[in-house]
């Protein structure tokens, strides 16, 4: 082999580790730049965990622990909200966190709320809205969703719920009262009895315990304990009874 072609096959050879060089750099840069776009988008999901959440009562059931008892619970379906304002102390006079969920209609938003969902760099508004009074957590930001990691299983909830609508009901409906004897010849059955005073005053007294509107009013229950947390399907269950009918809002919130 003359000189001339040696010269040239150690070019090429240069050549080729030149162009190896530079593949390593380009996919270390691509390997640092994929981990740190898939940090910032980690970071841009974090959920934020707020102490009271929204869901909607699916019904009850029951499940078993581990000595095999069975426990009574209602299952609440506690889909994501999306975070769509921050009030603060020095804006609005107080804190809280203000959570929508239900995509609305563009035609049937009003301005402000399109205006607000604008602001939180959001497609749409929301059929609900809700506030969550106290201190703004710090990952708290506009656009992001609620998630359930603040609730524990075993932790030890305050639940509010509109009861069931009854209606107008009688007075041993709506209070309990024992009624008169069931027998035949009675003229007293279910009957409130006597609301009247003596000659003095001879009124009615305030507050006395009559027929009238029943129910549709809120509730709330301490002390619930949660049974269950299904982060992935969105529901947690609840030991015992919850106000309200099917598919009604209940608010959750650890106390």
């Amino acid at each position: 082999m003359s000189e001339k072609e040696q010269q040239n096959v150690e070019e090429q050879k240069k050549a080729a580790e030149g162009i190896e060089v530079q593949k390593d750099a380009s996919s270390a840069s691509d390997t640092t730049e994929s981990s740190a776009e898939g940090a910032a988008s980690t970071k841009a999901k974090a959920s934020p965990a707020l102490n009271e959440v929204f869901g909607f009562k699916k019904g009850m059931t029951a499940v078993y622990d581990e000595k095999g008892l069975r426990i009574p619970v209602t299952v609440l379906e506690c889909k994501p909200w999306t975070i769509t304002a921050l009030k603060t102390q020095e804006k609005h006079g107080y804190e809280a966190v203000q959570i929508g969920f239900g995509a609305k209609k563009q035609k049937n938003a009003y301005k402000s709320e399109l205006g607000e969902s604008k602001k939180a760099k959001l497609d749409n508004a929301f059929k609900l809205k809700k506030e969550v009074r106290g201190s703004v957590p710090e990952n708290c930001t506009l656009g992001a969703k609620v998630s359930l990691a603040q609730f524990p299983k075993g932790a030890k909830v305050q639940v509010t719920a509109k009861s069931k609508g009854r209606g107008f009901s009688g007075a041993m409906k709506r209070h309990g009262f024992a009624g008169g004897p069931a027998s035949h010849g009675s003229g007293f059955h279910r009957r409130p009895g006597s609301i009247g005073m003596c000659t003095f005053p001879g009124r009615v007294m305030p507050g006395k315990k009559m027929p009238g509107q029943y129910g549709n009013v809120n509730v709330t229950i301490s002390g619930l304990e949660i049974i269950e947390v299904n982060a992935e399907h969105n529901f947690l269950m609840v030991k015992g009874a919850v106000p309200g009918s099917m598919n009604s809002l209940v608010k959750v919130a650890l106390r």
